[in-house]
């Protein structure tokens, strides 16, 4: 299976000499789904901040679909669909009038349009608000608006930041079925989330970040084997005890890179 997004060996940040990201490589294939994971401060925003054309590698390079968004800029930006931590909606306009907007950006046909958005609206339980304006949503509802919006134009790549942050228990189990039905059409998902026992049970891989730093990467049982080797964590360890125990103080992380890096908490 062909990757379909490429980060490799990103350095960046904010700054030019003061880099929050120090080579970071993954990737993310076509019909999976990947948790990228870490403490406040990894570095998981930023890395998306990047994939997202909005800040320039200082070294390094992000591919989606073979190309940086430099050298295929309409056809990059296109191929995805961007969902962050806070919703970010126009007080004014309807959910409608936002699902309208942004398919009309990508260039959703009309009919196909009206059917997603019945559908998506049936699965979040939205449909009595559809035309209510966004200062008068919940934040859960907002933050649904922002999902089926990502979900009406059906890219080819998702990248979704804390998904489940205002979400009632059945808007988190929608979300994760639907989810689970974009990757099974081939859609590929960046997932970032703290509920790292929900999101387990979901994600294919994951990539571990600490102080802007790929420690691991791999499936469940990758890392768990990885740690068992290194760590000595119980070989039956799921993915919050393997977290746990690489980023719960300086020197599982020290530890991690061989003890060369002192990093500061």
């Amino acid at each position: 299976m062909s990757e379909l997004l490429q980060v490799q060996h990103l350095t960046g940040g904010y700054s030019i000499g003061r880099p929050v990201l120090h080579d970071v490589t993954f990737d993310v294939r076509p019909g999976e789904m990947v948790g990228l994971i870490g403490l406040n401060g990894a570095g998981k925003s930023t890395t998306m901040k990047h994939i997202l054309g909005l800040m320039e590698p200082h070294k390094g390079k992000v591919q989606l679909g073979g190309s940086t968004v430099a050298e295929a800029t309409e056809a990059y930006r296109a191929s995805l669909a961007y969902v962050p931590e806070s919703p970010l909606l126009y007080d004014a306009l309807t959910v409608r009038e936002h699902l309208v907007w942004t398919a009309t950006a990508y260039g959703v046909p009309r009919d196909v349009f009206e059917q997603r958005v019945e559908q998506l609206a049936a699965i979040f339980h939205m449909e009595q608000h559809l035309d209510k304006a966004a200062q008068h949503l919940s934040k859960g509802m907002k933050q649904k608006t922002m999902l089926m919006g990502a979900f009406a134009v059906r890219p080819p790549l998702y990248i979704i930041d804390e998904p489940f942050l205002g979400l009632d228990p059945l808007g988190i189990r929608s979300l994760l079925r639907y989810m689970s039905s974009v990757k099974e059409d081939g859609a590929a998902l960046l997932v970032s989330s703290h509920i790292l026992s929900t999101i387990e049970h979901y994600c294919d891989r994951f990539v571990l970040l600490h102080q802007g730093r790929v420690i691991s990467s791999g499936t469940v049982e990758e890392m768990q084997a990885q740690f068992t080797a290194q760590r000595g964590v119980p070989a039956e360890a799921r993915i919050e005890e393997l977290f746990y125990a690489w980023v719960g103080t300086d020197e599982h992380a020290e530890g991690a890179l061989g003890g060369g890096v002192k990093w500061e908490s």
